[in-house]
């Protein structure tokens, strides 16, 4: 009987409290689960949960984790041809998680992995805050591009995350009111009104600029690379409306509690990423690359400390870093650096 490796019997013990927390969860919810009756639905010991997963709340976003689909989602084959296809197509993606009305509630909650109640402390909903806003951008970065192109759609974006979460709710509180197909309608409808979108806000005018500089890179693409804590999200648009046309901007996402925080950051964004597959052509995906693995090494190749609260970013040219910032702003500041050499070209 070959002997199992220290890494290999973690995984194992790993993925029995895992399979044993879904039992727990789908019979009691999250609030009212236990950590011991998940402990002694396999015969280990409270300290052996604790030990894979410090919390019951970092338990549960790994649930809701290991039970998304390991199979690649599948790409939009069909392009979009306006903004109302687009929007009544990425709220059918959506909703195609939705619970059934035959599952009660807990098992709802698990289905459409849904964190309602979880993260009902003030950090937790300040991050949750800023999560949403960052995904209203990442929709309407793509609703931008379609036909009639538009500068900026993120209040669109909104009032359809803001449909789309109403509808999730719904089905966990009260499974088969309304119907599903009336929703992606009603999303569709929003892309006519007329919602006077702009983007202007005022204290980016006091904003310092960014250090100039001429450093290496471990990287040779040329672009943006903003350094974000989870509750500084919010700021991902700073660096996108200020970048170049075409210029690659890269959102690394890092927190000081990787086990909570950064488990509900993947699995939100995830989730998001999924159903913009499954409506957009990659064609269509704007030059915004959200990276939720490497912000740690990004964060210290920067020289920036991992924290919730964390804003620091860089401009990368031909393998080089030229212009630096950290603090609020600094994805707009490295993004209106222009270094003398650049300055001359242009």
């Amino acid at each position: 009987m070959v002997r199992l490796t220290r890494a290999q019997q973690q995984a194992r013990t790993r993925a029995t409290v895992l399979g044993a927390a879904v039992e727990e969860f789908a019979e009691h919810g999250y609030a009212d689960a236990k950590i011991d009756r998940i402990a002694s639905r396999v015969d280990l010991t409270r300290g052996a949960v604790y030990s894979n997963f410090p919390s019951k709340r970092s338990l549960y976003l790994a649930v809701l984790l290991d039970s998304w689909p390991h199979t690649q989602h599948r790409s939009a084959e069909s392009l979009i041809t306006n903004v109302t296809g687009a929007a009544e197509a990425f709220a059918r993606s959506w909703i195609e998680r939705l619970p059934l009305t035959t599952d009660n509630v807990a098992v709802a909650r698990l289905r459409s992995r849904s964190v309602t109640g979880v993260f009902d402390d003030d950090p937790g909903r300040a991050v949750l805050g800023e999560l949403t806003r960052l995904e209203a951008l990442l929709l309407a970065l793509s609703l931008e591009s379609c036909p009639p192109v538009a500068t900026r759609r993120v209040r669109l974006a909104e009032l359809i995350l803001t449909l789309l979460h109403g509808a999730d709710h719904l089905a966990e509180a009260a499974p088969g009111f309304g119907d599903p197909f009336d929703v992606t309608k009603a999303c569709g409808h929003l892309a006519g009104l007329d919602l006077d979108d702009a983007w202007a806000p005022p204290h980016l005018d006091f904003v310092r600029g960014a250090e100039l500089c001429d450093d290496p890179w471990p990287e040779p693409e040329d672009g943006l690379v903003v350094v974000l804590g989870a509750a500084r999200l919010g700021a991902a648009e700073e660096a996108v409306r200020a970048a170049t046309d075409g210029e690659r901007v890269t959102i690394a996402v890092v927190t000081d509690n990787p086990a909570e925080t950064g488990a509900l950051v993947q699995l939100r964004l995830s989730g998001l990423a999924a159903c913009l597959r499954q409506t957009f052509p990659a064609a269509a995906a704007p030059p915004v690359h959200v990276d939720l693995d490497d912000g740690p090494a990004l964060a210290a190749a920067i020289g920036a400390e991992i924290s919730d609260n964390t804003e620091a970013a860089v401009r990368i040219r031909a393998g080089r870093v030229v212009a630096r910032a950290h603090g609020r702003g600094a994805g707009h500041a490295v993004a209106n650096a222009h270094p003398p050499t650049e300055a001359v070209r242009s």
